[in-house]
């Protein structure tokens, strides 16, 4: 015979039980026999006209006025008490009640019986009736209440306090882990194939996924894995992507969560979090740890003056640096880390046997970006014939985030417009969206300042055309965007070094459009505002940092490390501080002067330019041929692919040669299986020497 199984009880029933009480508590009150309050004098007036019938005092103060049934079916004035609050049945009573002190309730109807005393002998004194009552509900409820306010609380704060974080949340959990792990059905999906770019980083990360599929390779040798890899790089780079990757290829258990899960309000539950998080990942070994934006927990210690010394950030990091060199190296466990600012790390952080290994994931370069544009264009629905390269020429200094961005965008822009497919065009339309911001057409400009925004962004577009070392110019515009009046876009070359001569030509050409406007107009305006903030941290970078200036020499006051953050006073005198705003200014005013003398020596180009902009309100870079003529100097750009023809040349000369080679060995060959005559050594000697043959 089956045992029968017993229902479980749940807590929800009790919850359901007190609402219906209270409930039936609220209806029952409202079916109850209304009382109207009343005062001595109204109730001095009832009893003259003979309508009470008789009076209850409860509790020595409160007095309760029952009326007669002959009173409440005839007078009008107590129509809203005669009936019940339900039904058609009278009203038993009572039907007014006023508080008063029975000492004093009762001095005051003797008082009127003194006063009535024609009414007293006609009627005789009033039936009063005492009587003392006890509130047993509202002292029960006095206790039960706060008892299930309490269970409320604790059931609906302190049982969910702990989140998603193990074991159900309970308050007793609080310092379980809340990493999200990936493994068996959630696994992760992600493998090398979705990650473009970032070759080297990924050649850095594949000896990672080999140790995790075959750590015995290395063991059995005495080697040892690094416990930590640390990605650092720039915004949207692709570091916890390519953790993933590494997860996705390595087919481990992956605990992915945030710097910030390990900080909570409670003293010791980041610490008891960490403890947990590596308690998990060694039960689950081999398998990978990855905390993103780890300098939420991992910036350097006793930098804030202002914390105490038990602060809770830095008792998780320390716990974290404990558990980090804790473990050995046969747990296969293995930490990585991701974060935009390596450089306040705490140094206990990323030494050896810790983070031991750093990889620095960098903006993508030209075909890094072609690949990522590939992956992110594989969903899309593109134009025939679409020139992949052209689009990674066009985003220069774009991550691998900016690049999804802008192949979502031109999807959008195409869409607007209604097209089947997306086209080149729709691409340069979300790259201008997403560099200059939407297009404000609405915005309403006088003729006078459409004529100030035109010469000063051809200002801008005429010097960089005359320098050597200024960007290329794309396109020009006056249509305002996001909060410019006007933009105008170049193509700045990828450089891996950067000359004093480029930064000059660069101040120069930014200083171009403020330039035109004293030229032409002889005033400036507050329009060159972003173009001054940009050549001052040029010039400044240029004395303090990169050591450019004759003055000064070689001396940077630049502090890789991040400390300089925490100091209050400056790494130099202040007579050198005079002599820096000295040379910032100095540098800045001669660009300036400079960019005023080679608008002055081509006006007319410039005002050519500037009709052409105003009556179009875009020009392009073939428009700038069409007035200056093409530039005499070759780009980097123009150079390189110079040099990939030379090297497609040279690799096609090589393969026609190995195939002529390969063509003449096979002819050899060929010729080595027929018949061949027999010559000795010596004759052949002699037909070598072109000596007679010896008979």
């Amino acid at each position: 015979m089956a045992k029968k199984i017993k229902p479980r009880f749940n807590l929800n029933w009790i919850y359901i039980a007190v609402f219906v009480g209270l409930l039936g508590l609220q209806l029952f009150s409202s079916m109850t026999p209304s009382t109207l309050p009343t005062t001595f004098q109204a109730f001095s007036k009832m009893v003259l006209r003979g309508d009470v019938e008789k009076l209850k005092v409860v509790n020595k103060e409160e007095i309760y006025v029952y009326l007669s049934k002959e009173s409440l079916q005839k007078n009008e004035a107590y129509k809203k008490i005669a009936k019940k609050s339900y039904g058609d049945q009278l009203n038993p009573g009572p039907h007014y009640q006023f508080e008063m002190p029975v000492e004093s309730f009762e001095a005051q109807l003797e008082r009127f019986y003194a006063a009535n005393g024609t009414w007293l002998t006609k009627n005789g004194e009033l039936q009063v009736e005492y009587e003392t009552q006890s509130n047993v509900l509202g002292e029960v409820l006095s206790w039960i209440l706060p008892l299930v306010l309490f269970g409320v609380l604790w059931f609906f704060l302190l049982r969910r306090m702990g989140g998603g974080g193990g074991g159900g949340g309970q308050i007793f959990n609080i310092g379980k882990s809340r990493a999200q792990v990936f493994e068996g059905d959630t696994k992760v999906l992600v493998t090398f194939k979705d990650v473009a770019g970032m070759e080297g980083a990924k050649d850095e990360v594949l000896e990672v996924v080999d140790f995790l599929k075959n750590p015995k390779k290395y063991t059995e040798l005495g080697g040892k894995i690094p416990k930590g890899v640390l990605l650092s790089g720039p915004p949207g780079t692709g570091k916890t992507l390519l953790a993933k990757a590494v997860a996705g290829e390595a087919q481990v258990p992956f605990f992915s969560l945030s710097g910030s899960d390990f900080v909570e309000m409670f003293v010791g539950v980041g610490a008891s979090r960490v403890r947990d998080l590596f308690k998990q990942a060694k039960e689950k070994s081999p398998s990978i740890i990855f905390i993103d934006e780890i300098d939420a927990i991992g910036r350097a210690r006793g930098k804030n003056a202002f914390s105490g010394g038990n602060d809770e950030r830095e008792n998780t990091l320390n716990q974290l640096l404990t558990e980090m060199d804790g473990f050995g190296t046969n747990e296969h466990v293995i930490v990585m880390g991701a974060t935009n600012r390596a450089d306040i790390l705490d140094r206990a952080l990323i030494r050896a046997g810790r983070f031991d290994r750093l990889i620095y994931v960098d903006l993508p370069e030209l075909n890094e970006r072609k690949d990522i544009f590939q992956v992110h264009l594989r969903p899309l629905k593109l134009a025939p014939h679409l020139d992949v390269e052209f689009l990674a020429r066009q985003t220069p200094g774009f991550s691998g985030a900016d690049i999804a961005n802008v192949c979502n965008e031109a999807a959008l822009i195409a869409a607007r417009k209604e097209k089947k497919f997306i086209e080149k065009q729709d691409f340069l339309d979300a790259v201008d969206r997403i560099v200059g911001g939407l297009e404000k057409k609405t915005m309403i400009i006088t003729p006078d300042e459409k004529k100030s925004i035109a010469y000063h962004e051809s200002g801008h577009a005429t010097v960089s055309w005359l320098l050597e070392h200024a960007s290329p110019l794309v396109k020009v515009t006056i249509v305002p965007r996001g909060k410019a009046l006007g933009a105008a876009w170049y193509l700045p070359e990828e450089r891996h070094l950067t000359t004093a001569e480029q930064l000059l030509d660069e101040m120069c050409s930014t200083l171009g459009g403020r330039a035109a406007e004293e030229v032409v107009f002889g005033k400036i305006s507050t329009g060159a505002l972003s173009d001054l903030e940009k050549v001052t941290k040029q010039a400044r970078a240029m004395v303090t940092v990169y050591g450019l200036n004759p003055v000064l020499g070689n001396i940077t006051y630049y502090d890789s490390s991040g400390q300089t953050e925490y100091q209050f006073d400056k790494p130099y005198s202040e007579k050198t501080a005079e002599v820096i705003d000295a040379e910032i200014h100095t540098l800045i005013e001669s660009q300036y002067d400079r960019a005023k003398q080679l608008l002055r020596d081509h006006l007319d180009k410039l005002h050519a330019l500037a009709a052409d902009l105003m009556a179009n309100e875009v020009i392009f870079k073939e428009n700038m041929e069409a007035i200056f003529g093409l530039r005499p100097w070759k780009s980097k750009q123009d150079i390189l692919d110079e040099l990939a023809v030379e090297a497609g040349v040279a690799k096609a000369d090589a393969a026609q040669a190995a195939a002529d080679a390969a063509a003449a060995s096979e002819d050899a060959v060929l010729d080595a299986d027929a018949p061949q005559p027999i010559v000795s050594s010596k004759d052949s000697t002699d037909l070598d020497s072109d000596r007679d043959p010896v008979g």
